[in-house]
């Protein structure tokens, strides 16, 4: 199986706020950091430091989706933000990246593990996608 973390912040969040909020979804789901094959979110935060830093200090790959890579995922979002679809092309960044980066990474239909979790800053979901690495 393969467990992808989406991250959803708003400009200038603290690194410890997304750190807190990741772990807190991770024990909220039984999973350990080492379960992680990936961060994901929208290329619209690119420019976002607590995210690269977050990366670099779990030393966890981080992706960048485009609206295009994002959107077909809004159907099957828990909830959807318009501010969110105007900025970034989803109707919500965290589950859509989770999603989208599970699907990109194993050829599998990726599902979420629960409802995005959220704090004053970010949010975060994680979706998990079965290998299709050989038996």
């Amino acid at each position: 199986m393969r467990y992808v973390v989406g991250l959803g912040c708003r400009r200038g969040c603290a690194l410890s706020q997304l750190r807190d909020l990741l772990l807190h979804t991770l024990a909220l789901h039984e999973l350990p950091l080492s379960a992680l094959t990936g961060l994901a979110s929208s290329q619209h935060k690119q420019a976002e430091p607590a995210l690269l830093q977050l990366a670099s200090e779990l030393q966890i790959p981080l992706y960048w989706l485009s609206p295009a890579q994002l959107h077909p995922y809004d159907a099957r979002l828990s909830q959807h933000s318009e501010l969110s679809r105007q900025l970034t092309g989803s109707a919500g960044v965290a589950e859509a990246s989770a999603l989208a980066q599970a699907e990109s990474l194993t050829g599998s239909r990726a599902k979420l593990l629960g409802p995005r979790q959220h704090n004053a800053s970010a949010t975060c979901a994680i979706a998990v996608a079965p290998s299709m690495e050989p038996a």
